[in-house]
């Protein structure tokens, strides 16, 4: 598929229609989605509307920006106002949004053409697309395995060429894990940079909305229509926003040198191989490319896992009190009295990890065991924000595996959920300390699986991480590979 410029130069020179690059892409939809199952609602007929829109201005002689009549799709977690909603819960099965989310209505601001909503882990809980309500998504490089979570919908969307871009929202890992076992680019931006109004909250401090492309500049041109302040949401920062395309270069700066740390606690113990390996020979590239390698310690690196286990199941437990059966979505009409409809619907409608999370949080929350736990797992994020400032006073771009595993076989840990959580072992100290992130392609293991290299920023240095992910990703040839959407 090409590239974002590459198909606004066609709709400028008028070699291609948004018309014919959006039907185009809605036939390829068509085509894979019995295999793959990215999407949950496909809004063809919006598509074709937006993209007429499109080739209305062309012909009017309009300018139009970079993202007009690019077809992208969007995790089914963001509100559009008229189109289902579900978080792929059976709560909220026929829910259908009256508002818009700011970062959809700023897409449609910019011309985009949505081709529908993705899949997920239910209300955005999993690290394989798996606790669906509505069914798994497959990972195209092998059908038989998971796409990562949960975001694994979008992910998915994006590797197998069903959209040129996507939106996610990452919690704990949840654009980069599926990124990286997805072998595409995946952005966790800084914590503020980009609005969550309307977005369907799990755990409203780590929540944060980025995107997924097949380019490191692909993401830089999404990011940046993206990215803003909103005053509906009262965590968004007030900054300029950067053209975070424009800057990108395909290599460092002669005179500036770049400071690199490898953070040591994410290599030994529980980390595959030939990710290790991987990981290790993308560090090489970045070195002959100029940068300056440190191996640097984030001590309490490994505490964000248990840490993030009692903070996000606390807020979810608060987030998720709002489906009563009472002012939308599922309703047990069969109760006998409304104690018996709360507690019929919920159990009917959230899925068996969602009603886990939901209980670990009330626990955490309960009198007698708030200071035990919520409080003192506030107090180690402190700690674990600690060490990354600690960090960046040394060097300005940190880098580890994304995930310690390439795409596990589906069915392999849904019955082990203490497995599945270390999935997020590398992601979730991020979100912990509101850091931007990137997840790149860098590399294959044996069974022909991708493999992540995650790279850490300073808060609000989306420019420099990008950066940094363009000279890698131009140094190499791994986003050039495509899967084989084949079981193997």
């Amino acid at each position: 598929m090409a590239s974002i410029r590459e198909l606004h130069k066609q709709l400028v020179r008028k070699e291609r229609s948004a018309v014919e690059i959006t039907t185009e892409t809605l036939e390829r939809i068509q085509k894979l989605e019995p295999q793959l199952h990215s999407f949950l609602h496909i809004t063809a007929d919006l598509a074709m509307e937006q993209a007429k829109a499109v080739d209305q201005k062309i012909a009017a002689g309009e300018e139009i920006g970079l993202l007009a009549g690019i077809p992208m799709a969007v995790k089914d977690n963001m509100c559009m106002q008229g189109i289902p909603t579900t978080c792929a819960s059976r709560i909220l099965e026929n829910f259908v949004p009256p508002y818009e989310s700011t970062v959809t209505e700023r897409l449609r601001e910019s011309g985009a053409v949505i081709l529908g909503k993705t899949n997920l882990d239910e209300f955005a809980m999993g690290s394989s697309t798996e606790n669906s309500g509505f069914g798994r998504t497959c990972n195209p490089w092998d059908l038989s395995r998971v796409s990562g979570g949960s975001s694994g919908g979008s992910a998915v969307a994006v590797a197998s060429e069903e959209a040129p871009l996507a939106l996610g929202s990452d919690t704990g890992g949840s654009i980069r894990q599926p990124a990286s076992l997805c072998g595409v680019v995946g952005m966790k931006p800084t914590y503020g940079l980009v609005s969550r109004f309307g977005l369907v909250a799990y755990a409203s401090s780590l929540d944060q909305i980025g995107p997924f492309a097949r380019s490191v500049e692909d993401a830089a041109i999404l990011l940046g229509a993206i990215a803003g302040y909103d005053p509906r949401d009262a965590t968004s920062l007030k900054v300029e926003i950067p053209d975070y395309a424009k800057l990108l270069r395909p290599n460092f700066h002669p005179k500036a040198r770049l400071r690199i740390g490898v953070i040591k606690e994410t290599f030994g113990s529980g980390l595959d191989a030939q990710v290790e390996e991987k990981v290790k020979t993308a560090i090489e590239v970045l070195q002959q490319l100029g940068a300056e390698i440190q191996v640097i310690s984030c001590p309490r690196f490994g505490y964000g896992l248990p840490a993030y286990y009692i903070i996000a199941p606390s807020e979810a437990s608060a987030n998720l009190a709002r489906y009563d059966a009472v002012r939308y979505g599922l309703r047990d009409e069969k109760a006998e009295n409304l104690v018996e409809m709360y507690k019929k619907t919920r159990a009917e409608g959230f899925g068996t990890e969602v009603k886990r999370r939901i209980m670990l949080g009330t626990y955490a929350l309960s009198a007698g065991y708030y200071d035990a736990y919520y409080l003192k797992a506030q107090k180690v994020r402190t700690l674990i924000k600690q060490d990354f400032d600690s960090a960046f006073e040394k060097v300005d771009v940190l880098v580890c595996p994304t995930s310690p595993t390439t795409a596990f076989k589906a069915g392999e840990k849904t019955d082990d959920p203490l497995q599945m959580y270390l999935s997020d072992l590398m992601t979730i100290p991020v979100n912990l300390a509101g850091l931007p992130a990137v997840s790149v392609p860098c590399g294959f293991d044996q069974d022909g699986l991708p493999i992540g290299l995650q790279l850490i920023g300073k808060v609000l240095r989306e420019d420099l991480l990008l950066q940094v992910a363009h000279a890698y990703e131009q140094s190499t040839e791994w986003h050039f590979q495509k899967p084989t959407l084949k079981q193997k």
